[in-house]
């Protein structure tokens, strides 16, 4: 919900913080680019602890940057938050990824992640039209202190629920730096830190932006975004679970096409839209939520395999910061080619959809490159 309720609040942050494109851009690369750095330094150490404490240590870290960003009041201040967001919530994130991987079998993997993505989807259909809700009720703070309640809840859950997570750990101490070491000279692992970024690119390219657009281009009221992320994340919710099972009986490329296909086809269709009425526009995004969020279910069910377990926490790290960084270049280079016009319209968004369809089209070939050792 941190994650995606930012984005969304893109219009009114530009507006009540007086920033630009450019800077928002850098607002929600901030995140990523730390999340990418601490796990990438973080990763050599992950696998010689117990999952649930780890786990308990950087929500903790999450939760108290979720509070700071709520407590900010300037472009600059929310940015040292986020950053603070980040770098928490992205080995948070790789973590829980690591328990799925560690606990779901090889055969119903897919499914496995599908069901637990389904978190993202439900951010989107709850937590982003809730968020924006509160945004035009108390302003842009007000989602940001409703996150931290809520996350401050689940850190208790979390610690009252959650059992020890220790197959990984072996009767010997690992050996830090000669593990990770070993995982980084592994061809295998880096085509799989490949796939992830190429992912991401296809994803990321365009989502920071698409709610300005949508208010600016394709004349959506901004009262009637909540309606946009409701609807793509209802839809995602049955999608994604749905997609996981089709992945595991019919196998992974083959739906993984499919689904590439679907999205670079609704892209396009955003990305060039001009003024649009409303079912129009919930049916495109719709489609898009589908198939540009469902590609990450057999893809990041392919890349769980691609290590040993006992070097999966380190190799979920790295993916998680190949992931963030990526999301933070790719909302960089939207700040550098998004302009706004008269207006306030947003100029060369084609050309960001024109990026990510090329990059999706090259992780078809990166995701058979992908073999799985289990």
């Amino acid at each position: 919900m941190d994650f995606m309720v930012m984005m969304p609040l893109g219009p009114q942050l530009m507006r009540e913080l007086k920033i630009s494109p450019k800077e928002f851009g850098g607002l929600i690369s901030s995140f990523a680019l730390t999340a990418g750095v601490v796990g990438l330094l973080a990763a050599p150490f992950i696998d010689r602890f117990d999952r649930r404490k780890l786990l308990l240590f950087c929500y903790a870290g999450f939760t108290l940057g979720t509070l700071a960003c709520g407590l900010s009041n300037s472009g600059s201040s929310l940015w040292w938050a986020r950053a603070i967001c980040g770098a928490f919530g992205g080995v948070s994130g790789a973590t829980i990824m690591t328990i799925v991987a560690d606990v779901v079998p090889m055969e119903r993997r897919a499914r496995g992640m599908g069901i637990i993505m389904t978190a993202f989807s439900a951010a989107a259909a709850l937590g982003v039209p809730c968020g924006l809700k509160l945004a035009q009720i108390w302003k842009w703070e007000g989602p940001f202190l409703a996150v931290a309640m809520v996350a401050a809840v689940v850190w208790i859950g979390l610690f009252r629920i959650l059992p020890p997570v220790r197959g990984h750990l072996t009767g010997e101490k690992l050996n830090s730096a000669k593990n990770f070491i070993g995982l980084l000279s592994k061809p295998n692992a880096w085509i799989g830190l490949v796939l992830m970024m190429a992912l991401v690119f296809g994803h990321f390219t365009v989502i920071p932006y698409f709610s300005a657009f949508l208010v600016s281009n394709a004349r959506l009221p901004e009262s009637s975004l909540f309606m946009v992320y409701l609807t793509g994340g209802i839809v995602t919710i049955f999608t994604g679970p749905f997609i996981g099972k089709l992945a595991d009986r019919h196998g992974r490329y083959r739906i993984f096409v499919i689904l590439i296909i679907g999205a670079c086809v609704s892209i396009h269709l955003l990305t060039t839209a001009g003024p649009l009425p409303l079912w129009h526009t919930l049916l495109l995004v719709a489609c898009f939520f589908t198939f540009a969020s469902g590609r990450f279910v057999p893809g990041q069910a392919t890349i769980s395999m691609a290590v040993p377990r006992g070097q999966r926490g380190a190799y979920m790290s790295l993916i998680a910061c190949s992931r963030d960084l990526a999301s933070g270049l790719t909302a960089s280079l939207g700040g550098h080619i998004i302009a706004q016009g008269p207006g306030g319209k947003l100029l060369h968004f084609e050309r960001l959809g024109w990026i990510a369809i090329g990059v999706s089209f090259f992780s078809l070939w990166i995701f058979k490159q992908v073999k799985s050792v289990e």
